[in-house]
């Protein structure tokens, strides 16, 4: 079948740059941060009556997001019927955030006047854990709790705030027992990265213990998760890297990946040349050990080059495209090795299958407890009540540009 390229989505303006610029007088600027010496312990901000005062990294427009970002203060009435009050835990920030920001991600955001604003605004962020602080009614008949840890159901809904109103619609819960020895980052990045590595490694092609896949984007959040739960569920992997102009930073990070559980990492320039076929199969016990699934998040010729090492009947599955290259499939893998190429979005998935979404959530959730399933390396960027616009800005802005060699993640204190 053909592969599922996912085209990019046209800019679509919600507000003229005239309406942004009104819209600014909405903005309040943050308070300051008191002296050291004048500092009093920090409290949760919330009105006698029950409102809870939210900060939400929004914007109103699609573009790049330290033109665009800005952070909106509002208050949250006190939660009645189906309705729920979330603070948030730790939400990271990933390249798809960026790319939804940006205008160019097919999954687009909820534009809305109901944060207090006279046009329509968007919160950033897709992916997240938070707690659950009050709830309606009907909420607890549905068996919520205050205390709850929920994770959201699929794409749009806004994670880079402090708090969020939301239904049972928009969340799935994280059973007490899913949670227990699980710290808020491990909750708030388990949902696409690792889901995606999950879903992919099962859904396509059986694989038996012994047998082989091959991945680009080895050391993504998705390829790190790849390895370790092939290595989890007794499978070997082939695994490409991008080449480095600092060999001993290649070696590193090909030591790296060994260290969670790779079986072979090469970069693309090895993938790509003359003797590859005889170095697989050396890795493959002479051939005898076929290569039955790729994962492709690269596309060009990095991806063809996966392709034809790929025995007849396998599968191929592209899950992203970061070369901005089409794939380019030869005719003869179609006819006569009869590959079979699919697209995989995980966000699609979980919209389909949100209650297979929380049972892999949990499963990873448990390997992580058991220690067999490790943290990608990750940056963590403190968020409290006082922390200024520009600073979180700063934070997406890291990731933006790659400063960092961890994934950037939100982690919420005193808010």
């Amino acid at each position: 079948m053909a592969s599922k390229c996912l085209s990019p989505v046209p800019i679509l303006p919600v507000l003229s740059r005239s309406s942004r610029t009104s819209l600014q007088c909405l903005r309040k600027r943050p308070m300051q941060a008191l002296s050291h010496a004048a500092a009093q312990p920090q409290r949760r901000h919330v009105s006698v009556y029950g409102y809870e005062q939210a900060k939400a990294l929004s914007f109103a427009n699609y573009g790049d997001p330290p033109e665009v970002l800005f952070l909106h203060k509002h208050s949250i009435s006190p939660p009645h019927g189906e309705l729920m009050t979330l603070r948030f835990l730790a939400s990271p920030i990933n390249p798809a955030d960026i790319n939804q920001i940006q205008g160019v991600y097919p999954s687009k955001p909820t534009f809305t006047t109901s944060l207090g604003t006279a046009h329509p605004i968007a919160v950033a962020g897709n992916e997240g854990v938070a707690e659950i602080i009050a709830l309606g009614d009907k909420v607890k008949n549905e068996g919520f709790k205050r205390g709850d840890w929920v994770i959201m159901k699929g794409p749009g809904f806004g994670t880079w705030r402090t708090h969020a109103s939301a239904t049972s619609k928009d969340v799935l819960l994280l059973e007490d027992a899913a949670r227990e020895g699980i710290t808020p980052i491990q909750a708030g990045t388990v949902s696409i990265n690792p889901c995606t590595a999950y879903r992919m490694l099962s859904d396509f092609v059986k694989l038996e213990e012994g047998e082989w896949f091959i991945q680009n984007g080895a050391n993504s959040g998705v390829g790190r998760a790849a390895i370790q739960l092939a290595k989890n569920w007794g499978l070997k992997s082939v695994n490409v890297i991008r080449g480095r102009e600092d060999k001993d930073e290649e070696e590193e990070l090909k030591k790296g990946l060994l260290d969670i559980g790779a079986d072979v990492v090469i970069t693309d320039e090895e993938l790509q040349s003359q003797g590859i076929k005889d170095m697989a199969e050396e890795w493959t016990n002479g051939g005898r050990e076929p290569i039955r699934l790729a994962l492709n998040c690269v596309n060009g010729k990095p991806a063809t080059a996966m392709a034809k090492l790929l025995a007849p009947h396998s599968h191929h599955v592209t899950y992203g495209a970061m070369s901005k290259q089409p794939l380019t499939i030869p005719a003869s893998m179609l006819i006569f090795k009869d590959i079979h190429f699919h697209g995989f979005w995980v966000s699609k998935w979980a919209e389909w299958h949100p209650q297979e979404k929380k049972k892999t959530v949990e499963h990873v959730l448990e390997l992580t407890r058991r220690g067999e399933f490790k943290d990608m390396p990750f940056e963590e960027l403190e968020w409290e009540y006082e922390t200024k616009e520009k600073d979180l800005v700063q934070a997406v802005q890291g990731t933006l540009e790659g400063y960092r060699k961890g994934k950037g993640v939100f982690v919420f204190k005193k808010t």
